[in-house]
């Protein structure tokens, strides 16, 4: 019988696909290689020679302000054997390289990576041929006002899982009425009142404070997904902002990091307590999707069923990753 094109959609991606290491050496190549990554703020890199490390899914890179005030990404010194390089990439010595009758420091420069900004955030690229940053941000500067936004700290991420379940289940809210009680309490995730969004290939829910909650500052909140795996989440409240992308970490693991940024006049007091807030949150979501890693592994079931209502956001990152790797899911 034939399968509507509805039907295709609700059919998730072949569970295999998240335990397989040639999938996985696809992904890295057809999806992160070429895409931008988010690597810090601003500040960390806003004096001549200032620099700070980063990465750009799995590469790890170094954002580095030149003398003439320009972004680059380099590498100062190898903790390893010490070599050391300019700020434009050039290798400059190389202990014991005189020893070498044919040495040409000229061949081993740094790789030259592609640098942007948004606001206070920087953004960096491996592929040199890659389209501009604004084409991936989509219409996310039109929706967030960054201009008062300061750093407060940043929080690692490590997770059991591969980096397609923790996405998804950062792009649905199915889940929070059972798993998020806290976060349930303060946004109305209501289906009728909890709107998602599919924009230029930005991936977004908007939600809104639950009536009766107590609080200043908006009322309203934001959750977008950046291709491919960049969160930024604006919560109800005083001013805030936290951004930070997944990349993987082997087959059944991802790695990454949030940034946390408050508006100037933000009490010290709240921001930690958004901080820890949404902390809990994220604890929830780990057990969760670590959870559905042993089920995917079993290799028990072939594929499973989303419910486009309150999945859309996981079908459009899902055909997106079939469509990059030139896979039909």
């Amino acid at each position: 019988m034939a399968t509507t094109g509805r039907d295709r959609r609700s059919l998730t991606l072949p569970w295999a696909w998240y335990v397989s290491p040639e999938v996985l050496r696809r992904e890295q190549e057809l999806i992160f290689r070429g895409a931008w990554h988010y690597a810090g703020p601003l500040e960390w890199a806003a004096q001549p020679g200032e620099h700070f490390p980063s990465w750009a899914g799995a590469a790890p890179v170094m954002v580095v302000r030149d003398r003439d005030g320009t972004l680059r990404r380099e590498t100062l010194q190898c903790p390893y054997h010490a070599w050391t390089y300019g700020l434009d990439g050039s290798l400059r010595t190389a202990p014991r390289s005189e020893r070498e009758t044919d040495f040409d420091a000229c061949e081993l420069s740094l790789r030259p990576l592609l640098v942007d900004a948004w606001g206070p955030f920087v953004f960096v690229n491996t592929d040199l041929g890659a389209g501009p940053l604004a084409g991936s941000l989509g219409r996310l500067p039109e929706l967030i006002d960054t201009d008062a936004l300061v750093f407060r700290e940043r929080v690692g991420l490590d997770v059991g899982a591969n980096w397609k379940v923790a996405v998804e289940n950062y792009l649905e809210c199915y889940h929070c009425p059972v798993a998020h009680k806290a976060f349930s309490t303060l946004v109305d995730v209501d289906p009728d009142a909890y709107r998602l969004e599919v924009s230029d290939g930005l991936l977004s829910q908007f939600g809104e404070r639950r009536q009766g909650v107590p609080g200043g500052g908006a009322d309203s909140c934001q959750f977008h997904l950046v291709w491919p795996a960049l969160k930024v989440i604006v919560y109800p409240g005083e001013t805030n902002l936290s951004i930070g992308p997944l990349w993987p970490d082997g087959v059944e693991r991802s790695a990454g990091f949030l940034d946390y940024f408050f508006g100037p006049d933000v009490p010290d007091e709240a921001q930690r307590e958004l901080v820890a807030f949404d902390d809990r949150v994220g604890v929830e979501d780990r057990e969760l999707v670590e959870s559905v890693q042993r089920g995917l592994r079993s290799g028990l079931i072939e594929r499973g069923r989303l419910l486009l209502d309150s999945e859309s956001l996981v079908a459009a990152f899902q055909e997106r990753v079939a469509a990059t790797l030139g896979q039909t899911s």
